[in-house]
């Protein structure tokens, strides 16, 4: 995932949910970097940072939905 595209919600339920964790990890670093990046001056992407956050509260979003039907099929 080092590019940065944004990713719709459909195709995030399609992903399992243990790889979605994963890239919602990998993700963060990446925010990280980007972050560090623009405060050093050596970028201005502020877009993908705005996309990047973005996508990672649409994985937040579904990885919730998950663990509501989990709980709804106890």
């Amino acid at each position: 995932m080092l590019g940065v595209k944004e990713m719709k919600a459909d195709k995030i339920r399609e992903i399992d949910t243990n790889d979605l964790r994963r890239q919602f990890a990998e993700s963060a670093d990446q925010m990280f970097r980007l972050r560090f990046q623009l405060k050093m001056g050596q970028t201005d992407g502020v877009k993908k940072l705005r996309e990047l956050r973005k996508e990672r509260a649409r994985m937040l979003t579904v990885l919730r939905e998950r663990e509501i039907e989990a709980k709804k099929g106890k």
